[in-house]
């Protein structure tokens, strides 16, 4: 398997430790696509992401039709998507990315967190040339398919790898085909089970023990704040 399969295996067990924080990403995720693209997920292809997101987040229907139905109201605040970015203790690379409704109080927190570890935040953009952008489909196995060759057909759709996870299907493309990928995906019967978006680095840094004690106590930091969706460095 490449890096990108390699580097999703590590960090599975890592996301979405506790379950009212997955809830609380996903509500987030479906005011975004409602407000984008309405309350039809037929017609709306980043909250039909979502809705599958939040199925294999075990997360109950009613809670996610209840999110759509707020998200739909006029007077529902919106969220805004916003990446920071900056370097830990050892100059370990920290990308964090935020939905929020209030970016003053969210850039707050995170330059503390990034200041107390003895790390600083950076500028956007700043560490781009670190981390390779990639979008990530989940689907169950579906008979009759080799994934050799799905692979193959898929590499004009955008995709770079396909592997097996158990009895799931991980394809792995690049940041802008996810709708591209969506679409094949759909059109040919596979059954998603989830798709999201991962940062990759495209080269690590081993730390001692006591060095990665420091860094998973700020990624931890990071990780309790209801503002931060997602978090990814280069500590291998």
């Amino acid at each position: 398997m490449g890096r990108a399969f390699e580097f999703r295996k590590a960090r599975k067990f890592k996301r979405w430790g506790q379950m009212a924080k997955t809830f609380t990403r996903i509500g987030k995720d479906i005011v975004i696509a409602v407000k984008e693209g309405g309350p039809d997920p037929d017609t709306n292809s980043r909250l039909r992401a979502v809705i599958q997101n939040a199925k294999a987040a075990n997360m109950p229907k009613d809670n996610v039709e209840r999110a759509i139905k707020r998200a739909s109201n006029k007077d529902e605040g919106n969220y805004k998507e916003i990446v920071y970015e900056g370097y830990g203790p050892h100059g370990i690379a920290v990308v964090v990315e935020c939905t929020t409704d209030n970016t003053t109080r969210t850039v707050a927190n995170v330059r503390s967190y990034f200041t107390r570890s003895g790390g600083s935040l950076g500028t956007t953009g700043s560490l781009d040339f670190l981390f390779e952008r990639k979008c990530i489909f989940k689907t169950k196995e579906k008979e009759g398919i080799d994934v050799e060759e799905l692979e193959l057909e898929l590499i004009d759709f955008g995709v770079d790898e396909v592997g097996q996870d158990e009895d799931e299907i991980v394809i792995y493309g690049e940041f802008g085909s996810f709708g591209t990928i969506q679409k094949y995906l759909e059109e040919n019967n596979f059954e998603i089970i989830s798709s999201e978006f991962e940062r990759i680095p495209m080269d690590t840094k081993d730390l001692s023990e006591e060095a990665e004690a420091e860094i998973e106590k700020l990624l931890n930091k990071f990780h309790e704040d209801d503002d931060v969706q997602n978090v990814f460095h280069n500590m291998k």
